[in-house]
């Protein structure tokens, strides 16, 4: 049996290499397998929660952690939650989200595109970054995919990287469980929704060395907006090997086909949110040509390893390497010749400027992040150490297009003559590479709890042609926590974030980094055994650094602009008795002007009852509500209050499930936002889909 010393030695090595298969040799005859059922096992943060109310995640610290014991604001949003309340996009699972807006965009088929604390958090798959861009880079996330979904508040520097102050929303995919568990269902609803899904997983070996699980989706839908579809074809296969209790392989991929077109049309201001004199432009109004699209093909593959070589110390590793080829052609508003209005008509207001584009985008990206995870004891403080080191590199390259502009077109009766003729036009690809050292130290003494993490990283990005620039930043995290009585723990922290900028100034001075802070107090209620849940946090953030005109020459820049951002959240997750489920939060954001608008005020409330009718059981009813207050976007015009309700009628038996989930019930017609550059973006009309599940 290997020593101490070399046990420890081998962790350090594995931590700079990506071969988890050395480790695998050692896992040796120290533990034997122990094979328990899915439906028995401790909650984790990446496994299978019943109901809305997790307690663990992982998010918040790369480690298995109880909320109850993370200084930080997450929200979790758990599988049940996800199908109760009928999300069928990214988008849509974050509704009922404390600190998010997740419609901030209204309807945008082109990205997973959400705002947290005021603005746009990093998204991550499995704890790795998707990609670096806002639009190409990945295919927008299918929530049948996933476990769950975590949102953590906040700079994330620490942990992740170069990000932004909003924070990360990671997903969670569904993993192979040790039970057989399997489904297939169809799915029909509003705009010729046509969809057919699978998900199987169980043990592959008497012994439970094997699991797998595969997950598909095909679909063929329209959407709200005229000549623009929503198809997609969807596979994940994952297999998991563990040949004893102190070594697992989770082997995952990926194949997704999105064939869609832009359902954002950039309309102005007139004749959406403000008077026009021929009336309003309706949601469903398409001002480009029939034929415009906005397509991807993506493809991943990648494992998570860990091997644990003592009930105190495990080596862990998480790598993917992912394709995605963006093909985009579609046409917008030309919001921008009288901000807001009709720049080809001024007088009349029919007829509306439109710009076409077409390009090409071919994007790699390789991730890997090693970390050694140990328990140690130093007195009467106990530690959980967290000593790792992750690498990025993203590719661009490939890459082409193409513009044409001045083709007008009547946008409230439109005639379409088809797409123009436009020449590609090769651009240079783009690269951008990160490495981070970090090391985090979770420690108990008594009812205190406390976290310190630092992080170094060196990113380098560069364009085809042009000298690389490179930027590096230390970032750091300091947490607290009481345990009170009852399940009551007040918490304050302090993290940071940085994001590069690239680029120089007229002197041929490299801009520095994006530099984000925020401060955050709150309280927890998690009672052990109980069924609530509660978060109060208040927190101030502020990203410094931004560039502004220099006032003394019109041909220069500087760093000296700060957005400053301060809040209020609450967060409610109950189980009022065995029937009622009840989730409900509150935001009040103090924006700065800077940012793009958001509501002071926003909250959200969703209940669901179960019950038996005529003797039968398997009876639900859900119902939520969604408020925004009013807000506008600078100079934009006041965009309204609203309240938009959403339903679910559902029924199971043993082996099926019946469920007709309804969004926007009320069918409200109101705009999700109108920026100040002069276009606004509709929200979704109602939305219902029919699901019919049958599990075996």
């Amino acid at each position: 049996m290997p020593t101490p010393q070399k046990r420890i030695a081998l962790a350090v090595a594995l931590v700079c290499s990506p071969l988890p298969w050395a480790a695998a040799q050692t896992a040796g005859a120290t533990l034997s397998e122990v094979r328990v059922d899915a439906s028995a096992e401790k909650e984790t943060a990446t496994g299978p929660v019943v109901g809305y109310r997790a307690r663990n995640a992982a998010t918040a610290t790369k480690t298995d952690t109880p909320l109850s014991e993370t200084p930080q604001s997450v929200t979790v949003i758990t599988r049940d939650q996800i199908v109760d309340q009928g999300a069928t996009t990214f988008q849509g699972a974050l509704l009922y989200a404390a600190g998010v807006r997740s419609d901030a965009y209204g309807l945008d088929s082109r990205a997973d595109s959400v705002r947290v604390r005021g603005s746009s958090p990093d998204i991550y798959l499995d704890g790795l970054r998707q990609g670096y861009n806002y639009y190409t880079s990945t295919a927008a996330a299918d929530p049948y995919t996933l476990e769950r979904l975590e949102v953590l508040r906040g700079p994330s520097g620490m942990l992740f990287g170069a990000g932004t102050v909003a924070g990360v929303v990671n997903m969670v995919s569904k993993r192979p469980l040790q039970e057989t568990q399997r489904e297939v269902g169809v799915q029909i609803g509003t705009w010729n929704r046509k969809q057919l899904q699978a998900d199987l997983t169980g043990p592959l070996t008497a012994d439970g060395q094997w699991s797998y699980r595969l997950v598909a989706v095909a679909r063929d839908a329209d959407t709200q907006v005229d000549h623009v579809q929503d198809d997609r074809r969807l596979v994940a296969p994952s297999l998991m090997w563990r040949p004893n209790a102190a070594t697992s392989l989770l082997l995952q991929a990926h194949w997704q086909q999105d064939r869609t077109g832009s359902v954002a049309q950039f309309l102005p201001w007139s004749g959406t949110l403000l008077p026009n004199p021929n009336g309003k432009l309706p949601t469903s109004r398409f001002i480009g040509e029939p034929g415009d699209y906005y397509n991807t093909d993506r493809q991943t593959l990648g494992y998570q390893f860990e091997h644990r070589f003592n009930d105190a110390w495990a080596v862990r590793q998480n790598l993917r390497y992912a394709r995605n080829n963006n093909r985009g052609a579609y046409h917008y508003a030309d919001f921008f010749s009288i901000p807001g209005g009709f720049g080809d008509d001024p007088v009349n207001q029919r007829v509306i400027g439109r710009l076409y584009g077409e390009n090409t985008t071919r994007t790699r990206m390789a991730t890997v992040d090693t970390n050694v995870l140990g328990r140690l004891d130093t007195g009467g403080l106990q530690h959980q150490l967290l000593l790792g080191v992750d690498w990025n590199r993203q590719t661009e390259d490939k890459t082409d297009s193409g513009d044409a502009y001045d083709l007008p077109i009547d946008a409230f009766s439109p005639v379409y003559t088809g797409r123009p003729a436009v020449s590609a036009v090769p651009v240079a690809g783009n690269q951008q590479r990160q490495t981070g050292l970090y090391v985090q130290d979770q420690m108990k003494w008594d009812r205190w709890i406390f976290i310190a993490g630092l992080r170094h990283d060196r990113v380098t990005s560069g364009v085809d042609g042009t000298p690389d620039e490179r930027s590096s930043d230390t970032t750091k995290r300091l947490g607290v926590m009481y345990q009170l009585a009852g399940g009551w723990t007040p918490y304050l922290s302090y993290a940071e974030s940085f994001t590069p900028v690239s680029g120089t100034n007229l002197f041929g001075a490299r801009f520095k980094p994006l530099k984000g802070e925020q401060i955050e107090a709150g309280l927890k209620y998690l009672p052990e055994g109980g069924a609530t849940t509660f978060t109060a946090s208040v927190y101030k953030l502020k990203e410094k650094n931004q560039l502004i005109s220099d006032p003394s020459n019109p041909d220069n820049r500087l760093q000296a602009g700060e957005t400053k951002n301060k809040g209020v959240e609450l967060e409610l997750k109950t189980r009022l008795s065995t029937v009622f489920d009840l989730i409900a939060h509150y935001n009040y954001t103090d924006v700065d002007k800077t940012l793009e608008g958001l509501p002071r005020n926003q909250a959200a409330v969703w209940g669901l009852y179960r019950f038996s009718l005529g003797g039968v059981t398997g009876f639900s009813v859900g119902a939520g509500a969604r408020y925004l207050s009013a807000f506008r976007d600078g100079t934009g015009p006041r965009v309204p209050s609203s309240v938009v309700g959403d339903a679910l009628f559902a029924y199971d038996s043993q082996h099926w499930r019946y469920a007709l989930n309804i969004n926007n019930v009320a069918d409200k017609k109101y705009v999700s936002t109108c920026l100040a550059r002069g276009d606004c973006w509709w929200a979704e009309r109602r939305k219902a889909v029919l699901t019919a599940t049958y599990r075996f």
